[in-house]
């Protein structure tokens, strides 16, 4: 008798907690549509989204989530065996009404109905439209796109680009920090005549190169090595007499007069540490706090990164206006550095739709490089996509140094997380396979690197004279991953990025 009584105290237990899930799910359903709508409207209203509604009210849905933690009620629902609406980026609403039916049939509703099977895949199905739409189709494995930045010997080595497309290349990419249109021009004529042969198409990403703040001029010692406890100039005018061994003529030199005492700067893109120590007229000291016990080289055009400085520079310099000319005309894909605001997005797309003069907007690639654009991420990807099909680049290596290594080992997941909402896909770049495109020579870190980028749409390589390998192991890589992942499963803690 005690035992029975027992099992019915259990079994009242269990149908009081699915009562109370049933309840609570309703309700943040009903939340999440009021604060999703809020989004929308927000961002221009339904109207104004074009072809990208449906995508920004599944994003709007999705920031509304995860505004919360929602970990506890993850715990609750796979105490049932239920979804915890882990894997639900790219559905959220789908998802959510679904959950509900399972949980009204378990109280009771026999006839409680489901989304149907369409909807639950058409989140998943519109991210791998777009990444066709934007990298070209994939006839077969891996489903990651494979991109290759293009050195200058492309512009006159066919062979070049026949090696990369046989070896894997989805997509060429053309920085256009170097080089120029004469060698573009042939870079791309080899890459599409090498595509064409292979029977399959490459499209070429030209990567406007923006305001990178670079060593322009250096004076120091032959061999001159930093050291920490080094202390240096940063000057406007290098030409001009000053005191001190060592200085740095940044390529904004407007710079040096705007940062502030205790603000940290990196040199080298991101090998050296280094803080303001003190200011004059047209030059600041800086001192080195950060470098490896044997010292660092300094170089010029090598970057300079100031975390926690706004720069105020705009996101098209001259030079780009000029490379707009040949990128508007003949790239497939444009990618923009340092974009930073939904304002920088639009100038770029006035800029693009004067010289297409009424041809089709080509997609564009917003690089995410500093932690203002972390932050706009979302108005990002929407001033984007309702007038361009949209990708991401996470530039891992000025993320990095803008952000420090701990935060971006979370924000690049919360990146891949973001984009698969708003079913825009994500181009995972900067130092993949790094040591073996240049050397030639594996490491495990760099593997396993690799193989965690299969859950983006696209991995971008550097140039090094291994790249056709580097290009063939990463298909390797990428092949073997497909079996095991698709996109991820994650606990859904409290996210703080978009606010």
């Amino acid at each position: 008798m005690a035992g029975q009584m027992h099992s019915g105290e259990v079994l009242r237990d269990v149908h009081g907690e699915l009562r109370e899930l049933l309840a609570q799910v309703s309700a943040l359903r009903d939340d999440l549509a009021r604060e999703s709508a809020a989004l929308v409207e927000e961002w221009g209203g339904v109207g104004a989204l074009g072809d990208f509604a449906h995508e920004a009210r599944n994003l709007g849905d999705y920031l509304a989530l995860r505004r919360r933690d929602l970990s506890p009620l993850q715990r609750r629902l796979a105490t049932f065996g239920l979804s915890s609406l882990g894997r639900s980026e790219a559905k959220v609403g789908a998802a959510l009404e679904a959950l509900l039916g399972t949980l009204r049939r378990l109280n009771g509703e026999s006839d409680a109905p489901y989304p149907a099977p369409q909807a639950m895949r058409a989140g998943e199905d519109a991210l791998v439209a777009a990444s066709e739409r934007i990298f070209g189709s994939k006839s077969g494995d891996p489903h990651t796109h494979i991109m290759a930045t293009l050195p200058s010997e492309a512009a006159g080595d066919p062979a070049l680009a026949k090696r990369l497309i046989e070896a894997g290349m989805d997509c060429a990419r053309i920085n256009c920090a170097h080089d120029g249109a004469d060698a573009w021009a042939r870079m791309i004529a080899n890459v599409k005549l090498a595509a064409n042969e292979a029977g399959r198409a490459c499209p070429v990403l030209m990567d406007v190169a923006g305001p990178k703040c670079r060593i322009e001029k250096l004076r120091a010692a032959p061999k001159y090595r930093a050291h920490v406890g080094d202390r240096l100039l940063l000057v406007v005018d290098l030409d001009a007499p000053r005191r001190g061994a060592v200085a740095i003529q940044p390529s904004f030199p407007e710079l040096v007069d705007t940062l502030e005492i205790g603000a940290p700067l990196w040199i080298n893109d991101g090998k050296i540490g280094a803080q303001v120590v003190a200011k004059a007229p047209g030059e600041t000291e800086i001192e080195i706090t950060c470098a490896r016990s044997k010292g660092h080289r300094l170089k010029p055009e090598k970057g300079l990164n100031f975390p926690s400085t706004d720069l105020k520079i705009s996101p098209l310099t001259a030079k780009d206006l000029a490379d707009l000319d040949f990128v508007a005309a003949q790239a497939d894909l444009v990618g923009y550095s340092f974009v930073q605001t939904p304002q920088d997005v639009e100038r770029l797309q006035d800029e693009l739709a004067k010289r297409r003069r009424g041809r089709a907007p080509q997609p564009l690639v917003l690089k995410i490089e500093t932690p203002l654009a972390v932050h706009n991420l979302p108005r990002l990807i929407v001033a984007s996509a309702r007038r361009h099909p949209t990708a991401v680049m996470i530039a891992r290596g000025d993320l990095a140094v803008e952000l420090g290594f701990a935060r971006l080992s979370e924000i690049q997941e919360e990146m891949l997380w973001l984009c698969e909402a708003a079913h825009v896909p994500v181009i995972w770049a900067t130092q993949v396979l790094d040591q073996f495109v240049h050397e030639g020579v594996l490491n495990r870190a760099e593997t396993t690197d690799a193989a965690m980028a299969q859950r983006a749409e696209c991995v971008m390589l550097n140039k090094g004279p291994y790249l056709a390998e580097g290009v063939a192991f990463l298909r390797d890589i990428l092949l073997r991953m497909d079996r095991h992942y698709a996109k991820k499963f994650a606990r859904f803690t409290q996210l703080k990025s978009w606010g």
